[in-house]
């Protein structure tokens, strides 16, 4: 592989919208002509409409959902199953060639549970990469939910974030972390370019950066840091073209 891959992670929510899915899906199959590219998904609305229409409890703490082991046959379900299986059929009808993954096959990440307050919530670590590279290698798409398992075959729920930031570890990758918002905006509501620690804390300070948007800062500085590159924070509108070219979205600089 000459160019780096990409490793691009968006939210469950893209699934509820399917012209952004089937456009951005396009714009993918458009750079993979010159790289290879990873879709990493979660799928936390999709997860709550589960819990709500089953009567299970849904509690989060620090912005973490705790998950019950017994609720993961039905968190593996929505994530590894249903959403990965709806995103990896608009990816074939957007002509492209999907593999469904979760981070558990393959040997490609470790996990281990994070705490038993969050009950079957686990932190990744990189592993091996050899089956990503072996799928990206014949111009294959890794679709990789973010569900994995521990050492001892629990299945653990993983932060899609943390996940996606594992698998540009793996593949030594450019992350975009995309949304239904176009980047970072500063007070007057324009979008900023690029962002580092010290700008993030003055904006967060100021009430600029407040809300999900801060989740999604913290995600991006994190992942910055420990990929040693920077980190792009860009809307699933755009195509991913604008978005390597720096035309849209706000870069986090580790």
């Amino acid at each position: 592989m000459k160019l780096s891959p990409i490793v691009i992670k968006v939210g469950g929510a893209l699934l509820e919208d399917e012209n952004a899915a089937l456009s951005l899906l396009t714009s993918v199959g458009e750079v993979m002509k010159t790289r290879p590219v990873v879709i990493v998904h979660g799928g936390g609305p999709l997860v709550e409409t589960l819990m709500a229409a089953l009567n299970l409890p849904s509690q989060k703490i620090d912005g973490l959902r705790v998950t019950p082991d017994e609720h993961m046959p039905y968190i593996c379900g929505t994530l590894a199953g249903s959403a990965n299986k709806a995103l990896c059929a608009l990816a074939i009808r957007s002509g492209l060639t999907p593999v469904g993954l979760s981070l558990l096959d393959g040997n490609m990440v470790s996990c281990e549970p994070l705490d038993e307050k969050y009950g079957a919530v686990g932190v990744p670590s990189a592993n091996s990469p050899e089956l990503l590279k072996a799928l990206t290698g014949k111009d294959l798409l890794p679709v990789v939910s973010s569900i994995g398992a521990s050492a001892q075959g629990r299945l653990l729920n993983i932060n899609a974030d943390q996940a996606a930031t594992v698998i540009a570890q793996l593949l030594d990758g450019e992350l975009l972390l995309l949304s239904n918002v176009k980047g970072v905006l500063d007070a007057d509501k324009a979008l900023l370019s690029s962002l580092n620690q010290q700008q993030i804390d003055s904006l967060v300070a100021g009430g600029v950066i407040t809300d999900g948007m801060k989740v999604k800062t913290d995600a991006a500085l994190l992942a910055a840091s420990s990929l040693g590159r920077p980190v792009t924070i860009a809307s699933w509108d755009a195509s991913i073209s604008d978005i390597l070219n720096k035309d849209t979205g706000t870069r986090i600089a580790p």
